[in-house]
Order: C-alpha cells, then structure tokens, then sequence
C-alpha cells in the first residue's frame, strides 16, 4: 500500500514537471509580440518570420528563384543595417521559403504550414494559381498575400488582405495589339502557359485582337510543368500560317518555344506575356536575333529610374546574373511592407499593415525605389508604370503605350 502512494505521488510530480516544461517553451512564452514574432527582453532585437511559397523545383524554378531572391537581397539589407524600429524595438527580417512547384494546392499547404509553425504576417507568393488558392482562406486565418501576378482578378475579388504587387496585364494587351499587327499581320497563333494565368491572359487577348480586325488561326497551351519538347504543337501552330505568336510563362521555357518556331522556319513575331522577360530569354537563346520582332516588358537593365543602376550591380555581385522585375519588384515590396509595419506601428497585425501600404511606398528609400510605385489603389494593387519594349535590329527598344 505504502508503494502505491509513493508511485502515485511520483506520477504527479512527473506530470507537474512536464507542465512547467512546456509552460516555459510554449511560443509565447518565447514572443513578446503575442504570436507571429520571437521578442525577447527590453533591448533584444525581434524577429519577424516573412513567409514565401513559389516554384523552386521543375521548369519555373529559375522564376521562382528569382523571385525569392528579390527578398533575400531585401532582407539582407535591412537586417546588415540594423534592422528596423516598431515601437522603439529592433526587428530583423526572417524569410522562410517553401517550393510548391508551381502547384495551388501546394501553396495552400505551405500557407497552413507558414501561419501555424512560423506565424508569418505576410506571405509572398508569385503565380495566380497559388494567390487563388490563398484568398480561399487568408482572411480567416489572417495573413496578408503578398501577390507577384499581373492577374487583374486577384484584386476583383474584394479580399481585403491581397497586395498585387506589379501592374495588371491587360494593360499590356492593345500594345502589344497594335505593335504585332502593324509589323508583321493580323494571323495570330496563341501557345500560352497553361496555368489558369495564361487562361486568362489569352481570354482577354484573344477577343480584343479580333475585335481589331485581326484572326485567331491556331489556339492551344503548354502544359511547363510537363512539357519539354514543343516541337508538335510549334508545328501544328505553324501549319496554319501565322504571322504571329502568342507565347508566355517562365522566361526559360518559352524562350524555347520560341527558338523551335525560328528553327522551324517561323519568321513572324512574338507576343510575349508578361511573366516571361526578354533579356532572360535571350540567355537561352543565345542572342536577341531570334527574338526578332517580340514584344514584351522592358528589361529591368534598361531601365532609367534611378536606383537601377546600383540595384543591378549588387544583385550582379550576390546572384552572379541580370535581375529582372520578378527580383526587383519583389525586392521594393518587402521594403513597403517593412516601412508600412514602422508606419502601423506592429510587426502582427495584417489589417493595420496592409491599412498603411500607401505609408509604407511613401516612405521607401529613394536609392530602394527600383521602380516608381506612389501609391497602391482601392483594389490593392501597387499603382505602377507599364514599360513596354521590342526587339528591333537585334536590339531592345521602348515603344510608346497606347493605353485602353
């Protein structure tokens, strides 16, 4: 008898020991913010967790990394200065990267995953699918979506913790409309993306190119997260005789897309969507020649703003390659956000962060400001200037914007 109350009494000291145990490594215990970042005493600096789900596995791998690069160029110096002050403490900027290999679902994991293990504000991901999939559940759970798509329904859909950081992509189109049409004709062949971004960019494409006189001769989609010969569906589109070709999606598949139409004989041009970016095709094409004729987005690099030029040659130095508008756009929006937690004065708050978006792209460094955003709109996207360029004599030119 008198052993089984010593093994009783040894029981409940055991339970009461691992109670204390877990009181004093629960989170908050650890955080002084009350959730998404580690505090510490007075004097110690804080942590805040960024989230980031994005393709780094498969074929938009190289975009993705891209992306992700933007912030950890931005991340790094913010945290090599300092930090910054909320409050009168000192954070520094954490990014934990998750690869959702350009799947929706997957981004939907890693949110779940990066809110409840990492309790992330903020989390950035850079394709529509993705976004999509986040605004199902980002406001329940209370996080904003850092948005990199030009995808003009993620901002229609009235959730009010979306940030679409660059400019829509229909803004693009009667651009793009007029330039193909007057240099090359009005037959237009469509082998976009397959991803619900490239439906949609081709749903609004393809009647405003009719409607302009012109004829859709050819329309089909590459699946990139399968695909990697295009040399069928090249040749089915070039039987019909187009004078051009709507191509998009990461940079490096379509620029292969784009050399098989040359190979093939193609001599027409190229509509080129907006995720995909001329100067990183050219790295796979080998020069501009076979890029003849293409319209798309101005090369970061030829940009005049200025803050540029340094911007370039540190990403330069750190990544070894050219930074496109995936790098830098991302980069001026984890600065926006920073400045917009020191204006809201909270690190965890997503609805007073994201009420003070506009605080935030005022108060930007002018030597950060790699693009000229002044302010975000009603909607939520970043309010930037559309720069438009083809390639003209093997050469990148800025051609005038015709706007809707």
């Amino acid at each position: 008898m008198k052993k089984r109350k010593w093994s009783i009494a040894a029981m409940i000291a055991a339970i009461m020991m691992l109670m204390l145990a877990a009181c004093n490594n629960s989170p908050s215990s650890n955080n002084a913010n009350g959730g998404n970042n580690s505090g510490g005493g007075s004097g110690e600096t804080g942590t805040v967790n960024i989230g980031y789900s994005g393709p780094l596995s498969g074929p938009a791998a190289y975009y993705g990394q891209r992306t992700l690069n933007g912030l950890k160029m931005a991340a790094e110096e913010i945290n090599n200065s300092g930090g910054f002050e909320v409050k009168g403490k000192k954070y520094k900027i954490n990014l934990v990267p998750l690869d959702d290999k350009y799947l929706p679902n997957e981004t939907a994991a890693n949110a779940k995953r990066l809110v409840q293990e990492h309790h992330t504000p903020i989390i950035f991901t850079p394709h529509s699918g993705g976004v999509m999939a986040l605004q199902v559940f980002n406001q329940t759970d209370n996080f904003i979506i850092a948005a990199y798509t030009s995808e003009p329904k993620i901002t229609q859909t009235g959730n009010k913790l979306t940030v679409r950081i660059p400019p829509r992509y229909d803004g693009y189109i009667p651009t793009f409309t007029d330039y193909a049409m007057k240099h090359f004709g009005r037959k237009l062949a469509a082998l976009p993306t397959a991803t619900q971004y490239g439906k949609d960019w081709t749903e609004k494409l393809l009647p405003y190119w009719e409607k302009q006189g012109g004829k859709v001769v050819y329309k089909s989609s590459i699946d990139f997260t399968k695909d990697t010969d295009f040399f069928t569906i090249v040749t089915n589109a070039l039987k019909e005789k187009p004078d051009v070709l709507f191509i998009g999606g990461p940079s490096e598949p379509t620029a292969k897309v784009a050399k098989q139409a040359r190979e093939l004989g193609f001599k027409g041009g190229f509509i080129i969507m907006d995720q995909a970016k001329l100067d990183e095709m050219k790295r796979v094409t080998g020069s501009y020649d076979m890029l003849e004729g293409s319209i798309g987005v101005m090369p970061l690099v030829e940009s005049d703003q200025p803050a540029v030029p340094e911007f370039v040659k540190n990403y330069r130095a750190k990544f070894n390659e050219d930074p496109g508008s995936e790098a830098a756009y991302n980069y001026l929006a984890l600065y926006a956000f920073v400045e917009a937690m020191k204006a809201a004065g909270t690190v965890d708050d997503p609805q007073a962060i994201r009420e003070h978006m506009n605080d935030g792209l005022k108060n930007i460094p002018d030597e950060k400001k790699v693009y000229n955003v002044p302010s975000i709109g009603d909607d939520g996207g970043f309010e930037s200037e559309i720069v438009v360029a083809a390639v003209e004599n093997g050469k990148i030119v800025p051609i005038e914007l015709i706007k809707q």
